[in-house]
């Protein structure tokens, strides 16, 4: 059978669980703390993994995966090459969008926001922790630009290990942070008969609105 029928025919039937307006906290972000928990609890792979989608000036999405490192007060942090097409795009425009999806515990969350770049001093104490090899790698990738080949990439390795051989690596001031502020979230719960659970919350004058909405 062609792949392409196989994947018409996939079917999934959700059942782990419920999500009603009566038992999300009223706080989005206290809500998603206790998803990620649970998450983390449950040994979920790459629970920190989402997807950050940007747009461009004339209005093309372009979507990737990225890691959170970390969350508080409906702020959300991560990290990236401050040349890259991602920031380029949220630099023109600063309207983003998160998406995390864990197949495992049937649930999604997505949440909407602006994003600006992060404190220096924060993303100069999260460069501090990264392994060696990452922070190398921060300085020798222009991120999204061309290469001429791997080798060009290799070689900007080599003459990065040579050139910080034995010394503190500082970060790199083209690399850092962002943080973006949620105004929006919805959180997803598979349900039976594709009838999903969606509640959102809605920031209108400083008061997160919650609604159901339909599947």
């Amino acid at each position: 059978m062609p792949h392409r029928e196989v994947v018409r025919k996939l079917r999934e039937d959700f059942m782990k669980g419920t999500l009603s307006e009566s038992d999300v906290n009223k706080d989005p972000a206290l809500q998603f703390d206790s998803w990620m928990s649970n998450a983390i609890e449950s040994k979920i792979p790459e629970a920190q993994a989402m997807v950050l989608s940007t747009v461009s000036e004339d209005g093309k999405p372009s979507s990737r995966i990225v890691y959170l490192r970390e969350f508080e007060n409906g702020n959300f942090w991560f990290y990236g090459h401050y040349h890259s097409k991602k920031a380029m795009q949220m630099d023109k425009n600063n309207n983003i969008c998160l998406n995390f999806f864990w197949p495992d515990l049937e649930r999604q969350i997505r949440i909407e926001g602006t994003v600006t770049k992060a404190n220096p001093s924060m993303a100069d104490e999260y460069f501090r922790n990264r392994p060696y090899e990452s922070q190398i790698g921060a300085w020798s990738s222009s991120q999204s630009n061309v290469l001429s080949s791997r080798k060009e990439l290799e070689d900007n390795v080599e003459a990065n290990r040579k050139k910080f051989d034995g010394k503190e690596i500082a970060r790199p001031e083209f690399w850092g942070g962002f943080v973006l502020k949620a105004n929006y979230y919805e959180f997803w719960q598979g349900r039976k008969n594709r009838l999903h659970d969606r509640i959102a919350y809605t920031l209108e004058n400083n008061i997160w609105k919650i609604n159901r909405l339909a599947p």
